[in-house]
Protein backbone atom coordinates (compact mmCIF):
# COMPACT_ATOMS: atom_id res chain seq x y z
CA UNK A 1 0.00 0.00 0.00
CA UNK A 2 1.35 3.48 -0.82
CA UNK A 3 2.18 5.54 2.26
CA UNK A 4 2.91 9.38 2.68
CA UNK A 5 5.15 10.81 5.30
CA UNK A 6 4.41 14.52 6.39
CA UNK A 7 7.68 16.57 7.23
CA UNK A 8 11.36 16.80 5.81
CA UNK A 9 13.82 16.50 8.88
CA UNK A 10 16.02 13.21 10.36
CA UNK A 11 12.98 11.67 12.11
CA UNK A 12 10.47 11.65 9.02
CA UNK A 13 14.01 10.32 7.19
CA UNK A 14 13.80 7.61 10.04
CA UNK A 15 10.43 6.77 9.60
CA UNK A 16 10.78 6.19 5.67
CA UNK A 17 13.64 3.84 6.37
CA UNK A 18 11.93 1.88 8.69
CA UNK A 19 8.76 1.52 6.85
CA UNK A 20 10.51 0.23 3.37
CA UNK A 21 11.33 -2.66 5.18
CA UNK A 22 7.78 -3.80 5.18
CA UNK A 23 6.76 -5.78 2.60
CA UNK A 24 3.41 -4.11 3.05
CA UNK A 25 5.29 -0.52 1.50
CA UNK A 26 4.40 0.22 -1.55
CA UNK A 27 5.06 3.48 -2.78
CA UNK A 28 6.17 6.05 -0.11
CA UNK A 29 5.60 9.44 -0.87
CA UNK A 30 6.97 12.05 1.07
CA UNK A 31 6.00 15.49 1.69
CA UNK A 32 8.62 17.29 1.26
CA UNK A 33 11.25 15.14 2.11
CA UNK A 34 15.01 15.48 2.45
CA UNK A 35 17.83 14.31 -0.10
CA UNK A 36 18.44 11.38 2.34
CA UNK A 37 15.03 9.98 1.57
CA UNK A 38 14.71 10.14 -2.02
CA UNK A 39 16.36 6.97 -2.69
CA UNK A 40 13.76 5.42 -0.41
CA UNK A 41 10.35 6.98 -2.17
CA UNK A 42 9.10 10.30 -3.88
CA UNK A 43 10.00 13.34 -2.41
CA UNK A 44 7.11 16.40 -3.53
CA UNK A 45 7.88 19.71 -3.62
CA UNK A 46 4.95 20.16 -1.01
CA UNK A 47 4.96 22.52 1.84
CA UNK A 48 3.52 20.46 5.32
CA UNK A 49 0.71 22.90 5.89
CA UNK A 50 -0.26 23.17 2.32
CA UNK A 51 -3.33 20.97 3.35
CA UNK A 52 -5.01 20.96 -0.26
CA UNK A 53 -1.71 20.03 -2.05
CA UNK A 54 -1.68 17.10 0.37
CA UNK A 55 -5.04 16.01 0.04
CA UNK A 56 -5.42 15.98 -3.78
CA UNK A 57 -1.68 14.02 -3.56
CA UNK A 58 -3.23 11.37 -1.64
CA UNK A 59 -6.19 11.07 -3.61
CA UNK A 60 -4.48 10.97 -6.90
CA UNK A 61 -1.49 8.61 -5.87
CA UNK A 62 -4.31 5.63 -3.40
CA UNK A 63 -2.36 6.55 -0.42
CA UNK A 64 -3.71 4.65 2.24
CA UNK A 65 -1.75 5.35 5.87
CA UNK A 66 -0.19 8.97 6.40
CA UNK A 67 2.02 9.59 8.72
CA UNK A 68 2.60 13.20 10.37
CA UNK A 69 5.97 14.00 11.31
CA UNK A 70 6.28 17.60 12.58
CA UNK A 71 4.05 19.76 15.15
CA UNK A 72 3.00 22.65 12.61
CA UNK A 73 0.97 20.46 10.59
CA UNK A 74 -0.93 18.52 13.19
CA UNK A 75 -1.82 21.96 15.34
CA UNK A 76 -2.85 23.22 12.38
CA UNK A 77 -5.05 20.67 12.03
CA UNK A 78 -3.98 18.64 9.18
CA UNK A 79 -6.11 15.48 10.23
CA UNK A 80 -9.41 17.43 10.38
CA UNK A 81 -9.07 18.77 6.95
CA UNK A 82 -8.58 14.92 5.63
CA UNK A 83 -11.08 12.79 7.14
CA UNK A 84 -13.60 15.40 6.73
CA UNK A 85 -12.87 14.67 2.83
CA UNK A 86 -15.27 11.66 2.32
CA UNK A 87 -13.14 10.17 -0.59
CA UNK A 88 -10.73 9.09 2.39
CA UNK A 89 -13.17 8.24 5.22
CA UNK A 90 -10.89 4.77 4.98
CA UNK A 91 -7.47 7.05 5.24
CA UNK A 92 -5.25 6.04 8.39
CA UNK A 93 -3.95 8.99 9.60
CA UNK A 94 -1.22 8.99 11.89
CA UNK A 95 -1.52 11.71 14.22
CA UNK A 96 -4.29 13.71 16.52
CA UNK A 97 -6.83 16.05 15.28
CA UNK A 98 -6.53 20.01 16.05
CA UNK A 99 -8.46 18.89 19.49
CA UNK A 100 -6.19 16.51 20.46
CA UNK A 101 -2.98 18.64 19.36
CA UNK A 102 -3.71 21.41 22.27
CA UNK A 103 -1.43 18.57 23.96
CA UNK A 104 1.19 20.22 22.63
CA UNK A 105 -0.60 23.30 20.68
CA UNK A 106 -1.10 25.19 24.22
CA UNK A 107 0.83 24.93 27.52
CA UNK A 108 -1.95 26.30 29.22
CA UNK A 109 -4.69 23.52 27.95
CA UNK A 110 -2.21 20.71 28.83
CA UNK A 111 -1.57 22.10 32.45
CA UNK A 112 -5.06 22.13 32.95
CA UNK A 113 -5.53 19.14 31.52
CA UNK A 114 -2.93 17.24 33.88
CA UNK A 115 -4.69 19.21 36.64
CA UNK A 116 -8.08 18.21 35.80
CA UNK A 117 -7.22 14.10 35.84
CA UNK A 118 -4.75 14.14 38.53
CA UNK A 119 -1.42 13.93 36.45
CA UNK A 120 1.50 14.33 38.43
CA UNK A 121 3.15 17.96 36.87
CA UNK A 122 4.82 20.91 38.31
CA UNK A 123 2.51 23.57 40.20
CA UNK A 124 1.69 26.63 37.57
CA UNK A 125 -0.09 29.61 36.83
CA UNK A 126 -1.07 31.61 33.38
CA UNK A 127 -1.11 34.81 33.04
CA UNK A 128 -1.15 37.05 29.66
CA UNK A 129 -1.64 41.31 29.15
CA UNK A 130 -4.99 41.90 31.20
CA UNK A 131 -3.44 40.10 34.09
CA UNK A 132 0.56 40.68 33.90
CA UNK A 133 0.66 42.96 36.60
CA UNK A 134 -0.48 39.88 39.17
CA UNK A 135 1.86 37.81 37.04
CA UNK A 136 4.85 40.02 37.56
CA UNK A 137 4.05 40.45 41.89
CA UNK A 138 3.88 36.30 41.28
CA UNK A 139 7.13 35.85 39.59
CA UNK A 140 8.61 38.43 41.93
CA UNK A 141 8.24 36.24 45.14
CA UNK A 142 8.47 33.17 43.15
CA UNK A 143 10.85 30.18 44.74
CA UNK A 144 13.97 29.74 42.69
CA UNK A 145 14.58 28.82 39.69
CA UNK A 146 11.37 29.62 38.15
CA UNK A 147 9.97 28.62 34.70
CA UNK A 148 8.13 30.44 32.26
CA UNK A 149 7.08 29.13 28.92
CA UNK A 150 4.72 30.89 26.17
CA UNK A 151 1.64 28.85 25.49
CA UNK A 152 1.86 27.84 22.49
CA UNK A 153 4.34 26.71 19.65
CA UNK A 154 8.11 27.96 19.81
CA UNK A 155 10.36 26.02 17.35
CA UNK A 156 11.48 24.53 21.33
CA UNK A 157 12.71 28.24 22.28
CA UNK A 158 9.47 29.22 24.39
CA UNK A 159 10.82 28.23 27.69
CA UNK A 160 13.27 30.38 30.03
CA UNK A 161 14.40 29.46 33.17
CA UNK A 162 14.61 32.19 35.74
CA UNK A 163 17.67 32.09 37.76
CA UNK A 164 16.54 35.14 39.94
CA UNK A 165 12.88 37.33 40.56
CA UNK A 166 14.39 40.19 38.63
CA UNK A 167 15.23 37.64 35.47
CA UNK A 168 11.93 36.55 35.91
CA UNK A 169 9.75 39.45 36.15
CA UNK A 170 11.95 40.85 32.94
CA UNK A 171 11.38 37.51 31.06
CA UNK A 172 7.82 38.13 31.62
CA UNK A 173 7.52 41.38 30.49
CA UNK A 174 9.61 40.00 27.09
CA UNK A 175 7.58 37.46 26.22
CA UNK A 176 3.63 38.76 27.33
CA UNK A 177 4.54 43.02 26.08
CA UNK A 178 6.83 42.75 23.90
CA UNK A 179 6.59 39.33 22.24
CA UNK A 180 9.18 37.73 22.53
CA UNK A 181 7.63 34.59 20.58
CA UNK A 182 5.00 36.39 19.06
CA UNK A 183 1.29 35.27 19.55
CA UNK A 184 2.78 31.90 21.34
CA UNK A 185 3.97 33.54 23.90
CA UNK A 186 0.19 35.93 24.37
CA UNK A 187 -0.27 33.87 26.84
CA UNK A 188 2.89 32.62 29.78
CA UNK A 189 2.63 29.48 32.08
CA UNK A 190 4.78 30.21 35.46
CA UNK A 191 5.52 26.79 36.57
CA UNK A 192 7.55 25.35 39.27
CA UNK A 193 11.21 23.57 39.01
CA UNK A 194 11.30 20.45 39.23
CA UNK A 195 14.73 18.90 40.12
CA UNK A 196 15.31 15.49 38.58
CA UNK A 197 16.63 13.60 35.59
CA UNK A 198 14.70 14.14 32.20
CA UNK A 199 13.47 10.66 30.12
CA UNK A 200 11.41 11.10 27.12
CA UNK A 201 8.33 8.21 27.01
CA UNK A 202 6.35 7.45 23.76
CA UNK A 203 2.86 6.12 23.06
CA UNK A 204 1.32 4.95 19.94
CA UNK A 205 -2.31 5.27 20.18
CA UNK A 206 -5.45 4.68 18.67
CA UNK A 207 -8.43 6.16 20.43
CA UNK A 208 -9.39 3.66 22.59
CA UNK A 209 -6.01 1.68 23.60
CA UNK A 210 -2.03 2.53 23.44
CA UNK A 211 1.10 0.60 22.49
CA UNK A 212 4.33 1.81 24.79
CA UNK A 213 7.11 1.94 22.26
CA UNK A 214 10.96 2.40 23.73
CA UNK A 215 11.82 5.30 25.72
CA UNK A 216 14.57 7.25 25.09
CA UNK A 217 16.53 10.16 26.93
CA UNK A 218 17.86 13.22 24.95
CA UNK A 219 20.51 16.38 25.15
CA UNK A 220 19.40 19.89 24.47
CA UNK A 221 22.51 21.88 25.62
CA UNK A 222 24.99 22.62 22.88
CA UNK A 223 28.01 21.94 25.17
CA UNK A 224 29.58 18.89 26.60
CA UNK A 225 28.16 18.23 29.90
CA UNK A 226 25.47 19.68 29.35
CA UNK A 227 26.48 23.06 28.98
CA UNK A 228 25.90 26.80 26.90
CA UNK A 229 22.50 27.42 25.10
CA UNK A 230 19.54 24.94 24.10
CA UNK A 231 19.16 23.44 21.14
CA UNK A 232 16.58 21.57 19.15
CA UNK A 233 18.36 18.51 20.60
CA UNK A 234 22.42 17.25 20.06
CA UNK A 235 21.62 13.39 20.69
CA UNK A 236 19.87 10.94 22.45
CA UNK A 237 19.91 7.21 23.89
CA UNK A 238 17.59 4.65 24.22
CA UNK A 239 17.26 2.75 26.17
CA UNK A 240 17.36 4.79 29.36
CA UNK A 241 18.71 2.56 32.61
CA UNK A 242 17.32 4.41 35.27
CA UNK A 243 13.37 3.73 33.51
CA UNK A 244 13.85 0.50 34.78
CA UNK A 245 10.60 -2.07 35.14
CA UNK A 246 9.15 -0.10 38.73
CA UNK A 247 10.27 3.31 37.28
CA UNK A 248 8.16 2.52 33.86
CA UNK A 249 4.97 0.63 36.18
CA UNK A 250 4.39 4.49 37.81
CA UNK A 251 4.80 5.99 34.72
CA UNK A 252 1.86 4.01 33.21
CA UNK A 253 -0.22 4.03 36.15
CA UNK A 254 0.05 7.43 37.07
CA UNK A 255 0.50 9.63 33.90
CA UNK A 256 0.24 6.96 30.25
CA UNK A 257 -3.28 5.61 31.83
CA UNK A 258 -4.73 8.74 33.39
CA UNK A 259 -3.90 10.86 29.97
CA UNK A 260 -5.61 8.13 27.59
CA UNK A 261 -8.30 8.19 30.16
CA UNK A 262 -8.53 11.98 30.16
CA UNK A 263 -8.47 12.12 26.67
CA UNK A 264 -11.42 10.10 25.97
CA UNK A 265 -13.59 11.90 28.94
CA UNK A 266 -12.87 15.23 26.95
CA UNK A 267 -14.35 14.02 23.88
CA UNK A 268 -10.85 13.44 21.93
CA UNK A 269 -10.42 10.05 19.73
CA UNK A 270 -6.45 10.37 19.75
CA UNK A 271 -4.89 8.48 17.34
CA UNK A 272 -1.21 8.90 17.01
CA UNK A 273 1.97 9.29 18.83
CA UNK A 274 1.97 10.71 22.06
CA UNK A 275 5.42 11.59 23.73
CA UNK A 276 5.39 12.21 27.57
CA UNK A 277 8.43 14.86 28.25
CA UNK A 278 9.10 13.34 32.08
CA UNK A 279 11.36 14.06 34.57
CA UNK A 280 12.09 11.43 37.57
CA UNK A 281 12.08 13.12 40.89
CA UNK A 282 13.60 11.13 43.35
CA UNK A 283 12.00 8.38 41.56
CA UNK A 284 8.84 9.57 40.96
CA UNK A 285 7.78 10.43 37.40
CA UNK A 286 6.52 14.26 36.54
CA UNK A 287 5.01 15.76 33.32
CA UNK A 288 7.40 18.61 31.88
CA UNK A 289 5.58 18.21 28.28
CA UNK A 290 3.12 16.40 25.92
CA UNK A 291 4.11 16.49 22.06
CA UNK A 292 1.67 15.65 19.78
CA UNK A 293 4.28 13.79 18.03
CA UNK A 294 7.67 11.96 18.03
CA UNK A 295 10.51 13.86 19.32
CA UNK A 296 13.66 14.52 17.16
CA UNK A 297 16.43 12.99 17.59
CA UNK A 298 14.38 10.34 19.89
CA UNK A 299 13.14 9.01 16.76
CA UNK A 300 16.30 8.31 15.19
CA UNK A 301 17.01 6.13 18.58
CA UNK A 302 13.89 4.54 19.09
CA UNK A 303 12.75 3.71 15.53
CA UNK A 304 15.37 1.88 14.59
CA UNK A 305 15.03 -0.62 17.77
CA UNK A 306 11.79 -1.32 16.90
CA UNK A 307 12.09 -4.99 14.63
CA UNK A 308 8.29 -5.25 14.17
CA UNK A 309 6.86 -4.15 11.05
CA UNK A 310 5.80 -0.66 11.19
CA UNK A 311 3.11 -1.11 8.67
CA UNK A 312 1.48 -3.57 10.35
CA UNK A 313 1.43 -1.25 13.87
CA UNK A 314 -0.20 1.48 12.03
CA UNK A 315 -2.38 -0.91 10.28
CA UNK A 316 -3.19 -2.13 14.18
CA UNK A 317 -3.72 1.15 14.59
CA UNK A 318 -6.34 1.99 11.96
CA UNK A 319 -8.80 -0.78 13.48
CA UNK A 320 -7.88 0.11 17.28
CA UNK A 321 -5.82 -2.96 18.15
CA UNK A 322 -2.95 -1.19 19.27
CA UNK A 323 -3.32 -2.61 23.02
CA UNK A 324 -2.98 -6.81 21.58
CA UNK A 325 0.15 -5.80 19.18
CA UNK A 326 3.27 -7.67 20.74
CA UNK A 327 6.06 -5.51 20.15
CA UNK A 328 9.59 -6.74 19.43
CA UNK A 329 12.56 -4.53 20.12
CA UNK A 330 15.75 -4.76 19.85
CA UNK A 331 17.92 -5.13 23.14
CA UNK A 332 20.83 -3.19 22.38
CA UNK A 333 21.57 0.04 23.23
CA UNK A 334 21.09 2.90 20.51
CA UNK A 335 23.03 6.24 20.65
CA UNK A 336 22.30 9.20 18.13
CA UNK A 337 24.52 12.26 17.72
CA UNK A 338 23.23 14.97 15.84
CA UNK A 339 26.08 16.52 13.70
CA UNK A 340 25.43 20.63 13.57
CA UNK A 341 26.75 23.78 11.62
CA UNK A 342 29.38 25.75 13.38
CA UNK A 343 27.32 28.29 15.27
CA UNK A 344 24.34 26.47 15.94
CA UNK A 345 21.46 27.29 17.66
CA UNK A 346 22.93 31.26 16.98
CA UNK A 347 24.35 32.31 13.65
CA UNK A 348 25.70 30.02 11.47
CA UNK A 349 26.58 29.82 7.76
CA UNK A 350 25.27 27.24 5.17
CA UNK A 351 25.96 26.37 1.43
CA UNK A 352 29.21 24.10 2.81
CA UNK A 353 29.86 21.27 0.66
CA UNK A 354 29.41 17.91 2.20
CA UNK A 355 31.72 14.67 2.20
CA UNK A 356 32.24 10.73 3.61
CA UNK A 357 28.01 9.81 4.15
CA UNK A 358 28.93 7.21 1.63
CA UNK A 359 32.13 6.06 3.99
CA UNK A 360 29.80 5.08 7.06
CA UNK A 361 29.73 1.48 8.42
CA UNK A 362 28.34 0.02 11.24
CA UNK A 363 25.96 3.09 12.40
CA UNK A 364 22.62 4.58 10.48
CA UNK A 365 23.19 8.22 8.86
CA UNK A 366 20.01 10.68 8.79
CA UNK A 367 19.48 13.98 7.27
CA UNK A 368 18.20 16.68 8.88
CA UNK A 369 19.31 20.10 6.91
CA UNK A 370 20.97 18.93 3.64
CA UNK A 371 20.28 19.74 -0.03
CA UNK A 372 21.60 20.04 -2.98
CA UNK A 373 23.77 22.97 -4.51
CA UNK A 374 25.21 22.72 -7.98
CA UNK A 375 25.51 18.79 -7.92
CA UNK A 376 27.17 18.77 -4.10
CA UNK A 377 25.25 17.75 -0.54
CA UNK A 378 25.23 20.94 1.04
CA UNK A 379 24.31 21.93 4.82
CA UNK A 380 21.36 24.13 4.70
CA UNK A 381 19.91 24.25 8.64
CA UNK A 382 21.58 24.11 11.91
CA UNK A 383 20.80 20.76 12.79
CA UNK A 384 22.14 18.31 9.47
CA UNK A 385 22.37 15.11 10.47
CA UNK A 386 21.38 12.39 13.01
CA UNK A 387 23.99 9.38 13.16
CA UNK A 388 22.82 6.31 15.41
CA UNK A 389 25.07 3.47 16.17
CA UNK A 390 24.25 0.41 18.01
CA UNK A 391 25.82 -1.73 20.76
CA UNK A 392 25.37 -3.96 24.14
CA UNK A 393 25.96 -0.94 26.26
CA UNK A 394 26.20 3.01 25.88
CA UNK A 395 30.06 3.28 25.70
CA UNK A 396 29.94 0.75 23.02
CA UNK A 397 27.08 2.05 20.91
CA UNK A 398 29.03 5.70 21.59
CA UNK A 399 32.31 4.34 20.13
CA UNK A 400 30.16 3.40 16.87
CA UNK A 401 28.49 6.32 16.65
CA UNK A 402 31.16 9.08 17.71
CA UNK A 403 33.28 6.96 14.57
CA UNK A 404 30.94 7.37 11.73
CA UNK A 405 30.09 11.18 12.88
CA UNK A 406 33.82 11.97 12.65
CA UNK A 407 33.74 10.30 8.69
CA UNK A 408 31.42 12.70 7.54
CA UNK A 409 33.00 16.42 7.28
CA UNK A 410 32.27 20.01 6.15
CA UNK A 411 33.34 22.98 7.07
CA UNK A 412 32.87 24.26 10.82
CA UNK A 413 30.82 21.11 11.57
CA UNK A 414 30.18 20.32 15.75
CA UNK A 415 28.93 17.42 16.99
CA UNK A 416 28.98 16.39 21.20
CA UNK A 417 31.09 13.51 21.81
CA UNK A 418 29.64 12.78 25.32
CA UNK A 419 26.05 11.49 24.74
CA UNK A 420 25.07 9.04 27.01
CA UNK A 421 28.15 8.84 29.07
CA UNK A 422 26.30 10.65 31.94
CA UNK A 423 24.01 7.27 32.31
CA UNK A 424 27.17 5.17 32.30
Amino acid sequence: MNILIVGSGGREHAFALKLKESSKCGTLYLAPGNPGTESLGVNTNIKVDDFDSIEKLIIQNNIKIVLVGPEVPLVKGIKDKLTANPLLKDLIVVGPDKKGAQLEGSKDFSKMFMLKYGIPTASYKTFNQKSISSGIEYVSKHSLPVVLKADGLAAGKGVIIAETNEEAVAALKEMISDKKFGESSAKVVVEQFLKGIEVSVFALCDGEGYLLLPEAKDYKRIGEKDTGLNTGGMGAVSPVPFADEVFMKKVKERIIEPTITGLKSEGIEYTGFIFFGLISVQGDPFVIEYNARMGDPETEAVIPRIKSDLVDIFLALGVKQLDKFKLEVDKRTATTVVLVSGGYPEEFEKGFKISGVEKVEDALVYHSGTTFKNGDLTNSGGRVFAVTGFGNNIQEALKATNRAAETITWNKKYFRKDIGLDLC
